[in-house]
């Protein structure tokens, strides 16, 4: 374990060059089938997306090892409920770095479907990753402002309208679909400017969830609910996580029963079940933050009292 042996910028480099040349190679294999499903012919179109899930699994695979070699892992991954590969889930999880990714692909392999992320539109267009996710079916949410929305109202419910095309994709197979429900990193000084209730969260945004549970929710077999706490470091965590400063971070791990009263309501336009559901996420939200109180508490700091955000 080169953690143990040479300074962390040495690991963060050769952490940092190894992963790149996995998602190098993974995007050469996938690329054959990126452009044979621009073909408008649908069976072709479907096994072209197999062929790329069965390359991102092997990727997330080669990267747990890799991690393995380079790295003294020691995270607490604490799993409250037995996980079934074979069963469809929804996962929410706090978002503060693109290490999130990598690390939900890390502790979920094996133990759920190949999980698809929310992601921003803007993603779309990022070299390989850009190309790989849209070749995986994940489901590319545009985010408009009140401004935008007040000055063209036909823009409303478009992220509503990409849920609805991935989730008719999903019922066909198993999947674990991934929101982050803030809708963007944390960081403080969102935290403060957005004023979140919270110490270590941003307000969730509830709207794209409620949606897919009211398309899927009976394939379900619960709410994924992931807590991850970072040692606090003055580097951007992604950075910090490839120099091992992140081998003892604590992950926690719950499968929440979805509510059956909130799985199928009009979240738009119905008020009473919009403040329900809201209400349900805002109690999960608080349970979180006060998880991350205590798994902060029992974590010293790399170099700095608190986290910085990538």
């Amino acid at each position: 374990m080169l953690s143990v042996i040479f300074p962390p910028s040495v690991v963060g480099g050769i952490t940092a060059v190894a992963l790149l040349l996995t998602t190098v190679a993974a995007f050469l294999l996938l690329l054959p089938a990126i452009l044979l499903k621009l073909l408008p012919y649908r069976p072709l179109q479907r096994a072209c997306s197999h062929w790329c899930v069965w390359v991102a699994t092997n990727w997330a695979s080669n990267n747990k090892i890799i991690l393995r070699l380079l790295h003294a892992v020691q995270w607490e991954v604490d799993v409250r409920t037995p996980l079934d590969p074979r069963a469809n889930y929804l996962l929410i999880a706090n978002h503060q770095s693109w290490a999130d990714i990598l690390l939900l692909f890390d502790i979920l392999h094996g133990r759920v479907p190949f999980p698809r992320f929310f992601l921003k539109h803007e993603l779309l267009y990022v070299p390989v990753i850009g190309l790989a996710c849209w070749a995986m079916d994940f489901p590319f949410m545009r985010r408009y402002s009140p401004a935008q929305l007040a000055a063209q109202p036909e823009l409303k419910g478009k992220d509503l309208e990409a849920t609805r095309r991935a989730c008719e994709l999903y019922r066909s197979e198993p999947v674990t679909v991934i929101n982050f429900l803030e809708g963007t990193r944390f960081t403080e000084a969102k935290r403060v400017a957005k004023r979140s209730p919270y110490r270590h969260l941003l307000r969730p945004k509830a709207g794209g969830m409620s949606f897919t549970l009211n398309a899927m929710g009976e394939q379900f077999a619960g709410v994924i609910d992931v807590t991850i706490a970072y040692r606090p470091t003055r580097k951007p965590l992604l950075w910090s996580w490839c120099c091992g400063e992140q081998d003892q971070m604590d992950i926690h791990v719950d499968v929440l029963p979805i509510p059956a009263e909130l799985m199928h309501g009009d979240y738009e336009n119905d008020a009473e079940f919009r403040a329900r559901f809201q209400g349900w996420i805002n109690t999960v939200w608080t349970r979180k933050d006060a998880r991350l109180d205590r798994l902060l508490g029992g974590r010293p700091a790399v170099q700095a009292p608190r986290p910085a955000a990538m």
